[in-house]
């Protein structure tokens, strides 16, 4: 029997081959091999089955990763490190990889209740950028402009599909020059 997240994985693997309008209970029942009935024992229709996955998403892909980063016990450059290093990595591929982030950021642009969700994970994420920082010594402009520069080279990067040494070189260069 198919749990919740196989669906939720379904469906960002549905998100990233097809956009938002791929994300169907008879689509993601033909992909995964099963009946929609599978679908409904989990979830009342695909807009439940949406906003799971948008919440799963803002837990594993940002609240986890705080949480993590929090439990090293690191100062806050090496866990700037660290952070780099985890964004620079593969995505799991049974999430949809490395599209997972631009297909979500696109559905942002015609739905307002991922624009929401979207929102609140870079209000979450720049505001930990901002402690990170802080606790590497920087304040005032320079705090603002290392979060801007940082977060908008990994937008950017995952959107333009740049390769994850690359990613990793840039953000470094953006960490020693801070």
């Amino acid at each position: 029997m198919l749990t919740a997240e196989d669906w939720i994985k379904a469906g960002f693997r549905a998100l990233c081959s097809g956009g938002a309008q791929a994300i169907r209970v008879e689509r993601l029942a033909r992909d995964l091999k099963v009946s929609k009935g599978s679908f409904y024992w989990h979830f009342a229709d695909a807009q439940a089955l949406q906003a799971a996955m948008l919440r799963h998403w803002q837990h594993v892909a940002t609240e986890h990763v705080i949480a993590d980063l929090d439990a090293s016990g690191a100062d806050g450059l090496t866990r700037l490190r660290c952070l780099a290093d985890f964004v620079s990595s593969p995505a799991s591929d049974s999430y949809g990889g490395q599209a997972t982030e631009p297909a979500i950021r696109d559905w942002a642009r015609h739905d307002a209740a991922t624009a929401a969700a979207l929102a609140r994970v870079d209000a979450c994420r720049t505001a930990y950028l901002e402690r990170l920082f802080a606790d590497a010594g920087l304040a005032d402009a320079r705090l603002r402009q290392a979060v801007r520069l940082f977060y908008t080279l990994l937008i950017g990067a995952q959107h333009r599909g740049l390769p994850e040494g690359d990613l990793r070189a840039d953000l470094e260069f953006v960490l020693t020059r801070c």
